[in-house]
């Protein structure tokens, strides 16, 4: 019943209020008239009078007379439907057309609104009877109920009473608008405020409301009938019941409720952003009073942040793209466009620190070089393209026989060195058999314009449990390493502590 209009509730109440004093009045005094009474006494006399001139004509034996009297009186009295006159002997000497339809014999002697028996009397007694037949004086149709009187009277005071009530009293409750009872100076500091603001009362009708909330969206005029989670734009801005409202959780709680923003769509202009805070209002006691809601704009602040935010995601999109370049240029400063593999200058750095590192921590360290045999023959008899491609598949060997911690470097032409960090001489001797193996199973099948060429690689291990304390040492000792596996016949893999003698580096066929 909440959602009725308080106004069209009141002019209701006035209305019922207004038809049971109407009663009481007619209950007491009788102040309107009883039709169907006023008709039984009329039609009493219009049949006694019928009955006195047929007297007078029959006593005259005048039944000609008679019956054209009827049949006038028929034909101009609407309300008569039929009249007939029946002696004593129960013959029916004279009567107009459908008497016999429209007369039911009267039981009892006694006559009804409708039936009305009138003895003829003449100078011997009774002669016999003047039936007269009337229409029903109550309607049995709606359009015949409708054109009653009363019934129009009541549908007048009903409908007419409703309209002259709402009128009333909406000039009434806007004249007592709580609003008017502020002073003006007090209502004209509320407009001054740039955010909206409306007091609501504990039904939730609003009670007052400032320029800026109004502006939100254009309300002109808000009375004091009206309901504020009823205005149309707030409660789609909302969007939930309107048991949900913040006003309504404020005042249930008693507690302030803030930080909901809300996009309230303007039909001319451009949709507004608002945060809105609710608080209760009590008095003196605690007595829940209404609440205060605020509407504050903030579209400007709104569009600097999605800017802001839009501008930080542009420039992190901006910082992924260099970070992006930068590991590219990196990547090309560091590594071996040929091969894929570390470069010597970019080993060198990453190897020297892992070698310092292992030596203060006392943790082993392996040095493999390894060397392509006979490479120069597959620049020279099969061209410089199918050389290109052998060093990239023994790179190819190599890594996939690898950790990812371990270093792989493109050391030259076509030598490689590798770094295998927390492994000793024996363990990394285990890792260079099986590297060059790999090498000679794989290398050659997988070149795919040459799958039978043979490739195989020659390799030279140290560690620094033999000695060495810096990073060009220890490659040192694996070149040498290495140079006697060249001289000892090629595709093995010879230790430097298993060399005899040191021996000084040689150029390599």
């Amino acid at each position: 019943m909440r959602s009725v209009d308080p106004v069209a509730r009141i002019s209701v109440g006035l209305v019922a209020l207004t038809l049971f004093l109407i009663l009481i009045a007619e209950f007491a005094f009788s102040v309107f008239r009883d039709d169907v009474e006023l008709a039984q006494r009329a039609r009493k006399t219009v049949a006694e009078d019928l009955a006195i001139q047929a007297s007078v004509l029959i006593q005259r034996g005048d039944l000609d007379a008679v019956q054209r009297t009827f049949d006038a009186i028929v034909e101009r009295e609407g309300d008569i439907l039929s009249v007939g006159v029946r002696n004593s002997s129960d013959v029916l000497l004279v009567q107009t057309a459908e008497h016999k339809r429209h007369w039911i014999p009267i039981q009892n002697g006694k006559s009804s609104i409708t039936r009305i028996a009138v003895p003829i009397s003449t100078g011997k007694g009774d002669w016999g009877n003047v039936e007269v037949s009337f229409r029903a004086p109550i309607p049995t149709t709606l359009p015949g109920w409708v054109g009653q009187p009363l019934v129009l009277f009541t549908l007048v005071v009903v409908l007419g009473g409703f309209l002259v009530f709402s009128w009333y009293m909406r000039r009434v409750l806007d004249r007592l608008d709580p609003a008017r009872a502020l002073p003006d100076r007090v209502r004209k500091a509320l407009d001054t405020l740039t955010e909206g603001v409306i007091v609501i009362d504990p039904t939730g009708r609003i009670v007052l409301a400032n320029e800026a909330f109004r502006a939100l969206h254009g309300e002109e005029r808000l009375s004091y009938s009206t309901v504020a989670s009823e205005i149309p734009w707030l409660k789609e801005a909302l969007g939930r019941p309107a048991a949900d409202h913040p006003w309504r959780i404020a005042m249930r709680n008693g507690t302030k409720v803030a930080g909901e923003v809300l996009e309230i769509t303007r039909v001319l202009n451009d949709p507004r952003k608002v945060k809105l805070g609710a608080s209760p209002i009590t008095d003196a006691r605690g007595a829940l009073r209404g609440c205060l809601v605020s509407f504050t704009d903030v579209t400007e602040l709104d569009r600097k942040n999605t800017a802001l935010e839009k501008a930080l995601s542009e420039l992190e999109v901006s910082r992924r793209k260099i970070a992006t370049q930068n590991e590219e240029l990196k990547q090309l400063a560091n590594i071996d466009p040929l091969t894929g593999c570390m470069n010597r200058r970019a080993f060198l750095e990453a190897a020297d620190a892992l070698i310092r590192g292992a030596r203060n921590g006392l943790t082993p360290v392996s040095c493999v070089m390894a060397d392509l045999d006979r490479f120069k023959s597959f620049n020279d008899d099969l061209g410089h393209a199918v050389g290109d491609q052998v060093l990239q598949q023994v790179a190819r060997v190599l890594k996939a026989a690898l950790r990812p911690t371990d270093l792989l470097c493109r050391y030259g032409g076509e030598e490689f060195c590798i770094i295998l960090p927390d492994l000793n001489a024996d363990h990394a001797a285990t890792v260079a058999e099986r590297m060059r193996s790999r090498v000679e199973e794989q290398a050659g099948p997988g070149l795919r314009r040459r799958p039978h060429l043979t490739v195989t690689v020659s390799l030279g291990l140290s560690a620094l449990e033999f000695g060495a304390t810096t990073l060009s040492a220890l490659i040192d000792e694996a070149d040498r390493a290495l140079y006697a596996a060249k001289q000892a016949g090629r595709n093995r893999l010879i230790r430097y502590d298993d060399l005899p003698q040191p021996r000084g580096a040689a150029a390599r066929s």
